[in-house]
């Protein structure tokens, strides 16, 4: 009895009869219940299992790839916020020189 572990064997691609190159292919084994799961959704869409199985890796695949990118954005924005704090850092200290003269006083 499988364990749940899902297994990926590398895509391997063949020729149909004309010659022409078909999709690759990926072999996975799942725990019954798992695949029981899968048959009852692809019933469910009116779709064979193979074609729910890759609707759903794509989907999850889109997924991860959206989050990947999310924190790849966010990792970008810090840098460009540590960028600047360090040029801002880096630049040497001026004195002012009086008060600042367009200062407006507003009474309540």
């Amino acid at each position: 009895m499988n364990t749940g572990y899902i297994i990926c064997v590398m895509a391997t691609r063949q020729n149909s009869s004309n010659g022409k190159p078909k999709s690759p292919r990926v072999q996975v084994v799942l725990p019954e219940e798992l695949c029981d799961r899968l048959t009852l959704l692809a019933e469910k869409e009116s779709r064979t299992v193979s074609n729910m199985a890759k609707v759903l890796i794509q989907e999850g695949v889109n997924r991860l790839e959206s989050k990947l990118i999310s924190k790849l954005n966010k990792i970008e924005e810090i840098s460009k916020t540590d960028q600047f704090r360090s040029s801002l850092e880096e630049q040497q200290s001026r004195r002012l020189r009086g008060a600042p003269r367009r200062i407006k006083f507003y009474k309540p």
